[in-house]
């Protein structure tokens, strides 16, 4: 009999799928705030990838992957809430349908972008606070 195979999660992974989760509520409630112009998705894509890379300097692990990995979470957390949202309409013509398809795929590519940039900074604070 052969041994099963445990396959874990990397550990950029691990701590992009915590800071995502972490990133919910706060997005939530900044969502909610009067005059607020955020999304539940744009909330997420850069307070989720600032706390993956605090997370990861912490542990001693690279900011910039979790942030990047967080960004494209959060990019496709993004996607479906626009699809929750908009996509319950009776019927759309084939320009929204195309519109739909291109602006999701330049979501998914930008966000992991903006998570890069944001895990990168949440390494920095991480660091310029441990240092003090």
């Amino acid at each position: 009999m052969l041994p099963l195979r445990v396959r874990t999660l990397s550990t950029a992974w691990g701590f992009a799928l915590i800071g995502a989760l972490a990133s919910l509520p706060v997005a939530a409630v900044i969502n909610w705030l009067p005059n607020s112009e955020a999304t539940i998705g744009g909330g997420t894509m850069t307070i989720g990838a600032f706390i993956a890379g605090v997370i990861a300097v912490i542990r001693s692990a690279d900011p910039d992957a979790a942030g990047l990995r967080a960004g494209f979470l959060d990019g496709v957390l993004a996607v479906l809430t626009f699809i929750v949202t908009v996509g319950t309409a009776v019927a759309w013509p084939l320009s929204r349908v195309v519109f739909f398809v291109f602006a999701s795929g330049l979501i998914l590519c930008v966000a992991p972008i903006f998570g890069l940039g944001f895990g990168r900074v949440g390494g920095w604070v991480a660091n310029t606070v441990a240092s003090r």
